[in-house]
């Protein structure tokens, strides 16, 4: 059985920084596109940056490009995202999700896992 299970989120001011963990189980995490999403109150889920599974290629939505970092450790099948200079409107729930497809994945859709979710909020 698969499980991402995210953590680091919480409240946070306006230009802090957060990171947040994303630790999978059940399948073989190095074969596996990792990417981070949100949803903040009332907004449908969005992207916010993919990573391949050697870690090579990483991608970033435009609102957070500059601030936010995704890296990954294979061998403990552990995604991050290193989130800096926050604002509140990256307040949201932040969802690690996973695909067995060899390309970058930037679609709600084309994810195959998902955790349950963290929540940043972020105060101004």
């Amino acid at each position: 059985q698969v499980q991402l299970v995210e953590s680091g989120g919480g409240l946070v001011q306006a230009g802090g920084s957060l990171r947040l963990s994303c630790a999978a189980s059940g399948l073989t995490f190095s074969t596996y596109g990792m990417g981070w999403f949100r949803q903040a109150p009332g907004k449908g889920r969005e992207f916010v940056a993919a990573i391949s599974r050697s870690g090579i290629i990483t991608y970033y939505a435009d609102s957070v490009k500059g601030r936010f970092t995704i890296s990954r450790d294979n061998a403990k099948n552990t995604v991050y995202l290193q989130m800096n200079s926050l604002k509140a409107d990256d307040t949201a729930v932040y969802y690690c999700a996973a695909d067995r497809s060899a390309a970058i994945i930037t679609t709600v859709e084309g994810m195959d896992f998902w955790g349950k979710g963290t929540l940043v909020t972020v105060s101004s």
